[in-house]
């Protein structure tokens, strides 16, 4: 039987070095270790290119190519003839391949050595195996595939974007026993994703935000691509990267408003996959564990559908997004009394405080304004997201900016405040606005 590269995609991984031989026009023979051998696709692999050595100098003038693999857990081994086809320094695969780098480079001490120049791509030709013991495979500690139909059927039967961001959590916890993973959502106008929902986390950090390209998160989600990491590394650490990119747009003096993000101190294994509907970037989906290499090719290819399923579900959605002819339920307004809550407004962004309690900001900003201006107005509390979408001073341009996600959001950053404004659900495309205690408006306006 004919072996493709996917059938031993486990010797990938990098837990046991593999060596790569190549041969110089004069038949002068080399042998060396490979940080990494990355899969492609099941004709094609890719090494890494941090310097440039003698493997480099041979297949660059004499493009064969033998690697050696051994699986990490049978020990089975492997010999594939290879040929060199072109080297890639950006682009999805350069960056997976880069990220992936960065944890073995920190798990092994050599952060300040291990630097990726380029993605040495190599076109398979032809896999053998090589005899020797072999020791019986571990049975995994699952079904990936019944996993995923379990998940799919669950998220089949949502009918708004809460339940589905709930359920698609629910089970990553539930049938894939992941215990810590979060979805974000993308602005476009900003270039940001922001958290929408968590799990497993002590703070569930909805709102917090990530720059487009920073981080695991970010780069999956700038070049639509799954990005997993098997080793902690600092240079994909998320504290590390929303201060940085602050500080360099002379925010320093205002991370206090920022809302933090609610990844693992110790992360030890990190995996990022892009949403996507109809080519469309709509968010990202990741997972992290406190376990080395928790997450394999395997589980990649299980989130990848997963969030495939996911962004098909939230684009649904958003193309469904309408509103009940049925007339929304009797208000059951709550009594409003003590003191007042004051709502403070920073029209620069947005920003809203409840007191002095940081918010949110941004276009959720703008829809809690405009909710807490007509009640003070117009004794205003039912609301539908119609008229905030045909409301120019949101800024909400058309359906790719997904309201209904901004609402989510916002309904659950007060909800975790406590605060006294709640938004409560009425019916498809309707909400209300609960207030318990007074509100007092204060508009500041940009400096």
């Amino acid at each position: 039987m004919t072996l493709t590269v996917d059938a031993i995609r486990e010797c990938l991984e990098g837990n046991i070095p593999s060596l790569v031989a190549t041969c110089a026009p004069d038949g002068t023979p080399n042998v060396s270790y490979v940080s990494q051998v990355h899969y492609v696709d099941g004709a094609h692999v890719a090494l890494t290119y941090q310097f440039f050595n003698k493997t480099r100098e041979n297949v660059l003038a004499n493009p064969r190519a033998t690697l050696f693999l051994v699986h990490p857990t049978t020990f089975a081994r492997y010999r594939l003839a290879a040929t060199y086809l072109r080297t890639e320094t950006e682009g999805p695969l350069f960056e997976s391949m880069k990220a992936k780098l960065a944890g073995i480079a920190s798990h092994t001490g050599m952060s300040g050595v291990f630097r990726l120049l380029g993605s040495d791509i190599y076109r398979v030709i032809g896999i053998e195996t090589v005899p020797g013991p072999v020791v019986p495979a571990l049975p995994p500690r699952r079904s990936l595939l019944a996993s995923l139909r379990a998940a799919s059927q669950r998220l089949n039967a949502c009918t708004d974007l809460a339940s589905l961001l709930d359920e698609a959590l629910d089970s990553l916890a539930r049938v894939f026993g992941v215990d810590h993973a979060m979805v974000l959502m993308f602005d476009a106008t900003a270039q940001r994703l922001y958290t929408v929902a968590s799990r497993g986390y002590e703070s569930s950090g909805v709102g917090s935000e990530i720059p487009l390209g920073q981080g695991v998160i970010g780069v999956a989600a700038r070049e639509l691509t799954p990005i997993r990491i098997s080793h902690a590394t600092t240079e994909y650490g998320y504290g590390r990267a929303i201060r940085a990119a602050a500080a360099a747009a002379g925010m320093a003096d205002r991370l206090e408003t920022e809302i933090p993000f609610p990844g693992l101190p110790e992360s030890r294994s990190q995996l990022a996959v892009p949403i996507v509907a109809c080519g469309r970037l709509v968010g990202a989906l990741y997972v992290e564990s406190t376990e080395d290499r928790r997450f394999g090719y395997d589980d990649e290819d299980a989130l990848v559908a997963l969030a495939a399923q996911l962004g098909t579900g939230i684009h649904i959605l958003q193309a469904t997004e309408g509103h009940d002819e049925a007339p929304a339920g009797a208000a059951g307004r709550l009594p409003v009394e003590g003191a007042p809550v004051v709502v403070r407004h920073y029209a620069e962004n947005d920003s809203v405080f409840l007191g002095e309690d940081y918010l949110i900001k941004g276009v959720a900003g703008a829809i809690f304004w405009k909710l807490a201006r007509d009640y003070v107005n117009e004794q205003r509390v039912e609301f539908t997201n119609r008229e905030l979408r045909l409301d120019p001073a949101i800024r909400l341009p058309d359906i790719s900016d997904n309201l209904e996600a901004r609402l989510v959001l916002l309904q659950r950053r007060l909800d975790e405040r406590e605060a006294a404004l709640r938004i409560e659900k009425t019916g498809r495309g309707r909400f209300r606005l609960c207030v318990r205690r007074p509100v007092k408006l204060v508009e500041v306006a940009p400096a």
